[in-house]
């Protein structure tokens, strides 16, 4: 049956019937010709997209074809290919039909790993993904479930896994100096320090110890939740380092972090007779040149800046040990770039006057390597992404440090906000107040808080309180001035863009607002929070939202409010997200996955990572068949 209807628009509408099923088809735009080629009682062939409508399931502009009861039906679903201007799914189809028919898709596992693992024949179920019969259940081809699905995913994990593997054993015969465990000035340090090193810590820094002490280069990832306290962990890493007379290098992706790190370790190291120097972008040239030469002449062991470090006029006297802080936040070249300053000066002998530490003689070695992260790593990611690290967790927290409590607060109450903001600080406690833009942007449907407006607002609002403002924008000097006002107690309030986001320590700080915290992805959102509850004192954390807020940020914002365990909201972080972000610059570096999932497929993801080591260990030209497969020349950057 077929007609032309009129409301709401002109169009035609077509019953087809199929036993005992029905099927609408809907054409807006149409011509005479395709009436009589749906006239009653023909039989088609129609493709597209079929959907719920009101009248039942129905189809809008398919392709039609018609046939008659000799046309033979094709032996599969014909496949719908994501394509690109000028490639027709056709001429598509016929390329997939060529290369299926041509390319040899002989199965790279042995049979036994195949059995064991109930997996699909490789070359079956490409085939059969491609070209699937018509009783294939939807629902398990469309949730990747399907047995041909699950056998794709485990060859794409067990390469990735492989890869990983095959470099973590090539790292291990470069060689390092060997930096044996001393303890003159870790155990100094130690005696000095004003708290105990947690179960964690020590069991981290027993790790660190024994890498360092190897002759091949230490390749370790090291995960703290916020305030779990990397910060003395690396420092006794790089007096291990300096013990041995080799220098270190500290890296930290921005100046507040960085000096942060200076600081702190000015602190607790100048009294052992250890005197770090400062680089950073922001230094005047003159003050750069004698950084540099300390570094070159090896004036000093420990050198603790930014990216300014890996510049070409640094060299490096005799570096030993790389340290690098939020590692996520750096891309591949740049850690390549650091690490390289460790192989560049061959040759070079010490200078130091006073003739200790730097041991001299030819360095053909490489610098071991230390990667801190803030940003917990989920299971799976750690299993996949980071395979080829050495993963330390610090999963315990110093005792005495207070509970956070998190508040949701809409927008519309914001006056109340700042009156809590009001009696925290006359109560003698510090508060931030943090805003994710600096400056408006057009781009935003919702015209955000920017911080130099927000500094205002609450400078009019809280007369008696002393209100500062620290941006990316303002010049690095008065940056730091903001910030050490802030933390001699001299400001109550301090308005800020996310450059607290790490490293900020301020202990009487007791409340942290968050604006717009729609906004912001769960990472951050848990790393502004952390910068409270240092103290003894009560801390919350008031996250303003606007409303509406998205499917995403209602359920950014439930997960933040529920949780407090770092590794807890990665893991919820990767369900919601994908890894893409959590990874931060290391996708450049590892082949992305295209078909396994981390939140669906762990199961596969275990049973790889133990039939990597089995076929590098039983069956080595089986790992390397399927390594040519599957990665090629994808993994180059895996060294950093």
């Amino acid at each position: 049956h077929c007609e032309v209807m009129f409301r709401p628009r002109r169009t035609l509408v077509c019953r087809l019937r199929e036993g005992d099923e029905e099927l609408t088809l809907r054409f807006l735009n149409f011509y005479p010709s395709q009436q009589k080629q749906l006239a009653f009682g023909k039989v088609i062939r129609a493709l597209g997209e079929v959907r719920m409508g009101f009248f039942g399931p129905e189809m809008v502009h398919p392709k039609c074809r018609a046939v008659d009861d000799e046309t033979p039906l094709q032996q599969s679903l014909t496949p719908i290919y994501p394509t690109t201007a000028g490639l027709s799914q056709p001429v598509l189809r016929k390329l997939i039909t060529n290369a299926l028919e041509t390319l040899p898709l002989t199965d790279t596992l042995p049979a036994t790993l195949l059995k064991r693992l109930r997996l699909a024949d490789f070359g079956e179920s490409l085939r059969l993904l491609h070209n699937p019969p018509p009783d294939i259940s939807a629902t398990t081809l469309e949730a990747r479930s399907h047995a041909a699905w699950r056998r794709i995913k485990f060859d794409e994990l067990l390469a990735q896994q492989l890869s990983m593997r095959v470099h973590h054993r090539e790292r291990s015969k470069h060689p390092a100096p060997a930096l044996p465990p001393r303890r003159t000035l870790t155990e100094a340090l130690r005696g000095r320090l004003p708290f105990k090193l947690t179960g964690a810590q020590q069991k981290v820094w027993q790790e660190i110890a024994h890498d360092l002490a190897q002759a091949h280069p230490m390749q370790r990832l090291l995960l703290g939740d916020v305030g779990s306290g990397k910060t003395v962990v690396a420092a006794l890493a790089a007096l291990q380092a300096i013990e041995n007379g080799y220098q270190v290098a500290f890296m930290a992706p921005t100046e507040i972090l960085a000096e942060q790190h200076y600081l702190k370790l000015r602190e607790w190291l100048v009294p052992l007779g250890i005197d770090p120097v400062w680089l950073s972008g922001s230094l005047k040239k003159k003050d750069k040149t004698a950084a540099a030469a300390r570094i070159a002449n090896g004036d000093t062991l420990l050198a603790i800046g930014t990216h300014a470090l890996f510049q070409e006029a640094v060299e490096f006297n005799q570096l030993g040990l790389i340290i690098v802080d939020e590692q996520h936040k750096f891309g591949v070249q740049q850690r390549l770039a650091l690490r390289n300053k460790g192989k560049e000066n061959a040759g070079r002998v010490s200078t130091r006057q006073d003739g200790v530490g730097l041991k001299p003689g030819l360095q053909t070695t490489e610098p071991h390597q230390l990667m801190m992260s803030a940003t917990p790593i989920p299971r799976t990611l750690a299993m996949s992404y980071y395979a080829d690290l050495d993963v330390s967790t610090i999963d315990e927290l110093p005792p005495g440090r207070t509970p956070i409590v998190t508040k949701l607060v809409s927008d519309a109450r914001r006056d109340e906000v700042f009156e809590r903001v009001r009696a925290a600080c006359l109560a003698g406690r510090q508060a931030y107040w943090v805003c994710p833009l600096i400056e408006e942007s057009d781009a935003l449907e919702v015209e955000l808080q920017n911080a130099i407006e927000t500094h205002q607002q609450l400078t009019e609002a809280l007369p008696e309180l002393n209100v500062g403002l620290a941006h990316g924008r303002l010049p690095p000097a008065e940056k730091a001035a903001v910030m050490a006002a802030f933390k001699a107690g001299e400001l109550h309030l301090l308005v800020a863009t996310t450059v607290i986001e790490v490293g900020v320590d301020v202990p009487n700080a007791s409340l942290m607002v968050i604006d717009h915290a729609e906004r912001m992805g769960l990472a951050q959102l848990h790393q502004l929070r952390g910068r409270v509850g240092r103290g003894a004192a009560e801390s919350m954390c008031v996250l303003l939202f606007m409303q509406p807020l998205s499917e995403l940020a209602r359920e950014r914002l439930k997960v933040i409010y529920e949780n407090t365990d770092g590794f807890v909201i990665a893991q919820q972080d990767l369900q919601l997200r994908g890894p893409g972000e959590l990874l931060g610059a290391r996708q450049s570096g590892v082949a992305m996955l295209r078909f396994a999932d981390l939140s669906e497929d762990e199961d596969l993801l275990e049973q790889a990572r133990l039939s990597a080591d089995e076929l590098l260990r039983d069956a080595p030209d089986a790992a390397r068949t399927h390594l040519q497969r599957w990665i090629a020349n994808k993994h180059d950057f895996l060294q950093v």
